[in-house]
């Protein structure tokens, strides 16, 4: 048996990807080692979704395949949307590599272990199935996280049957697969009795799930049944589509227990002509109303957005228009990219792309726009309490925790002095926010 060190790159459902995986190699009999330059199999689970993951994922693989050639270990596999995407290229450009593995099979890993430990040598396991992925996985170990303890990422479905003229994610992940409800009960009963205190759903868009399903299944229907398990926790979904968020999930989400108010609508853009180039045209309707609306129904509710800018044809006209927009919605918070062109999408070859310097620029002041906002809104804050995750405890210094509002990773955090030595991570606190530092809020124990 081995000890294998994961290096997993990418957004949260690719770490809930490295996750099944790391669970199907303890079932094995494999351990998993604390660190990658410890292992004797090195396994980078990439993404592909744009060109600097491709870069970060290329970098890991050269560093782990340099590892191997100095002795300090056996074997190097890599895992996920790269090999999905480019096998061929791979298999070229990353010859010291000893195994690829598909996004539909990821359960093959011990299998593919056990082959590499008896293979000839140059005899190369590739295991990328043709065609766009169809399955999806349940975790051998519910409880299984590789976050720590405090809190999870749980995936409810996979692939994505948008069509936006940007994305190649439906081009090597597939399209929209969504796990049984029971599954995911059985996954977020494990998790909570193993003392996680969120758990995060994510999927390509969380507020489609169900919608392949003939069940009935549906975001609000999941929520309802997840807000039913007994314990103290929070529950909390990332990235939808703002023209999804029916009737039904915000009543669910304005009444639930453990549902925190909070939504991740990623808007793109609002000018009618870059939504409709964008293949966003369903979601044109909903950009005016969507926040006053969820404002409304959920009190508190915390707005998370993601701006695209540099798309092709966009003037300076459209991007005064989104800054005017997102001036006047205040989103709580807000991401931005730069337009970048996707091979085999749409929008890859689209003219009237605007010069590198202008979309740099206009990515610098709608980030410095959000910036003012995201301050207002903090000091806005200060003198306020509320209910706070402790996630780390660092004695004299304090403890870091999360209130509602910050999203793990994404949102910033609430630095608490002056606590107890009794309080640990996973416990819940109450708070008042008394400043704030950077992207940080400072508190003390209400």
């Amino acid at each position: 048996m081995s000890s294998v060190g994961i290096v997993s790159l990418g957004c949260s459902k690719n770490l809930a990807d490295s996750e099944v995986m790391a669970g199907l190699l303890l079932k094995a009999g494999h351990t998993l080692a604390p660190t990658p330059d410890r292992a004797d199999v090195i396994l980078v689970n990439t993404c592909a979704f744009i060109e600097p993951a491709r870069a970060e994922a290329a970098e890991n693989i050269l560093a782990a395949c340099a590892h191997k050639a100095a002795g300090h270990c056996r074997a190097v596999v890599v895992a996920g949307c790269m090999p999905q995407r480019y096998r061929e290229q791979m298999l070229e450009a990353f010859p010291e590599v000893d195994a690829l593995l598909g996004v539909d099979e990821l359960d093959r890993l011990p299998e593919v272990l056990k082959a590499l430990s008896k293979r000839r040598r140059g005899a190369l396991p590739v295991t990328v199935a043709p065609g766009l992925p169809t399955r999806t996985f349940d975790k051998p170990i519910p409880a299984l996280r590789l976050t720590g303890p405090v809190f999870a990422y749980m995936k409810i479905a996979e692939g994505c049957n948008h069509a936006c003229a940007f994305c190649a994610i439906p081009l090597f992940r597939g399209r929209l697969r969504s796990r049984p409800v029971d599954a995911l009960l059985g996954e977020a009963r494990a998790l909570i009795e193993t003392g996680c205190r969120e758990i995060n759903l994510v999927a390509q868009d969380v507020t489609a799930y169900g919608k392949d399903r003939r069940d009935g299944s549906s975001l609000a229907g999941l929520l309802r049944e997840l807000d039913a398990l007994e314990g103290d926790f929070w529950l909390r979904w990332l990235y939808g589509f703002h023209n999804h968020v029916t009737d039904e999930l915000l009543e669910v989400m304005a009444g639930a227990r453990h549902v925190v108010p909070y939504f991740d609508l990623p808007i793109q853009h609002c000018a009618t002509d870059i939504l409709r180039a964008m293949r966003r045209a369903d979601t044109i309707k909903a950009i005016e109303s969507f926040p006053a609306r969820l404002r409304a129904a959920v009190p508190g509710a915390t707005l998370r957005t993601t701006c695209m800018v540099g798309f092709p044809g966009e003037t300076e006209d459209h991007f005064k228009a989104l800054l005017d927009y997102v001036q006047a919605v205040r989103f709580d918070r807000l991401g931005a990219f730069v337009f970048s062109p996707e091979e085999g999408t749409a929008a890859a070859d689209l003219p009237g792309l605007p010069p590198p310097e202008v979309a740099q620029r206009r990515h610098r002041e709608l980030m410095e726009t959000q910036a003012r906002i995201a301050r207002e809104l903090d000091r806005a804050r200060v003198g306020s309490r509320g209910r706070a995750l402790v996630v780390d405890y660092r004695g004299e210094d304090g403890a870091v925790a999360r209130l509602p509002h910050q999203a793990p990773e994404v949102d910033g955090l609430t630095r608490i002095a002056h606590v107890p030595d009794a309080v640990k991570p996973g416990d819940f606190v109450e708070v008042r926010v008394t400043g704030r530092r950077g992207y940080d809020l400072t508190a003390a124990l209400a």
